[in-house]
């Protein structure tokens, strides 16, 4: 029988300006959905029947509500799995909270509706009232914790492996439609073809080399690839965290214990000196309460986050992405005297003469 795959939302390709120069946008497509490295991913379930989705029933044209919550079992097979990611030692944080209003990633548990998540930062352009990750069976049968796993790793900013252009899969398309075509996916062509046969651009992989290992790699019976002859029987990944997975998100998201992050002191820039990839965070008291300015400087595409320390840990506050913009990021928020704010700025690329700036003002 078909294995039952993860389908991902599609979601409408980035605007960037006419004319960027090929590099940059190679930058922007591999980095804008990362998250800033240090931020804590709040997680939240939805819970009971309160929350759900009207979904017409097949042959019928009736309607049914369809809860999203699920059973404790369920959950904790989602909890374990953050639990062995952030085993890593990822510069990220996996934090519960009940709130959903309060959480990056809300989870569903609606059977029927397959499995699926946002991807990284695309989970902030959905309402807090909607799941950026739903599971759509049973997390507890053999096998399945490996779906926790790869839904989890979409969350984190990766892709699918099948989809790198450096597997070199040939495939027997017709033979992949009329597979994903019948039980248990029933998928139709448009999303077959983006889960399985579009191929992704070189800077949007989560490596430079196809791991069949990886965690995010679907497994596929035979007679659906042609070339290479090993893989005409299949490909059987084990359904775990790979050396290549683990060290693609370590690079993306380097254990974060540094020194205190040095003060950004009102009307005062500091150079970045950052390479593309990398990320500087600073630390703002604010002397007095008012509204601030938080910009950055100079020929560069970035992402720019402002989080507020509470209960001891950095807390959301405002975002700007500048990325494929002649403009420089630049937040507005007002801050209290008395409370603690941390600046990160991740570089994408940089271009032209003269240094990238970061200030507040």
């Amino acid at each position: 029988m078909t294995a039952r795959y993860c389908s991902l939302p599609q979601q409408p390709a980035p605007a960037f300006a006419p004319g960027l120069a090929a590099e940059r946008l190679g930058a922007l497509a591999g980095g804008r959905r990362l998250w800033v490295n240090g931020t804590v991913l709040h997680y939240s379930f939805f819970d009971g029947d309160r929350d759900g989705s009207e979904i017409t029933v097949p042959g019928t044209g009736r309607t049914r509500w369809v809860p999203w919550g699920g059973a404790k079992e369920q959950q904790d097979v989602v909890r374990e799995c953050f639990e062995e990611w952030r085993g890593l030692g990822l510069g990220l944080v996996f934090s519960e909270v009940r709130d959903r209003t309060e959480a990056e990633l809300r989870i569903g548990f609606q059977s029927g509706d397959g499995s699926w998540s946002a991807v990284g930062r695309d989970a902030l352009r959905i309402g807090v009232h909607d799941r950026t990750m739903n599971f759509g069976w049973d997390l507890t049968a053999p096998g399945e914790r490996a779906t926790a796993l790869h839904q989890i790793g979409h969350a984190l900013g990766m892709l699918h492996e099948h989809q790198s252009p450096y597997a070199g899969l040939h495939w027997d398309d017709e033979a992949v439609y009329a597979e994903l075509a019948g039980a248990p996916n029933h998928w139709s062509r448009d999303r077959t073809h983006h889960n399985v046969l579009r191929r992704l651009g070189p800077d949007e992989v989560n490596g430079s080399v196809w791991d069949p290992q990886s965690i995010m790699q679907y497994a596929f019976p035979p007679g659906l690839i042609l070339e290479p002859e090993q893989y005409r029987g299949g490909v059987h990944p084990p359904g775990t965290l790979s050396p290549s997975d683990k060290e693609f998100v370590l690079r993306r998201y380097p254990p974060a214990d540094p020194p205190r992050p040095p003060a950004l002191v009102p009307f005062r820039s500091v150079p970045l000196g950052l390479g593309p990839g990398e990320q500087a965070d600073f630390r703002i008291e604010p002397p007095e309460t008012r509204d601030y300015t938080v910009g950055t400087f100079g020929d560069a595409d970035r992402v720019v986050v402002l989080f507020e320390e509470r209960d001891g840990e950095p807390r959301f506050l405002a975002g700007r992405d500048d990325g494929g913009t002649p403009g420089n990021a630049t937040l507005a928020a007002r801050l209290v005297k008395g409370r603690r704010y941390y600046v990160r700025v991740r570089l994408y690329s940089a271009w032209g003469p003269g240094e990238t700036a970061v200030m507040c003002w």
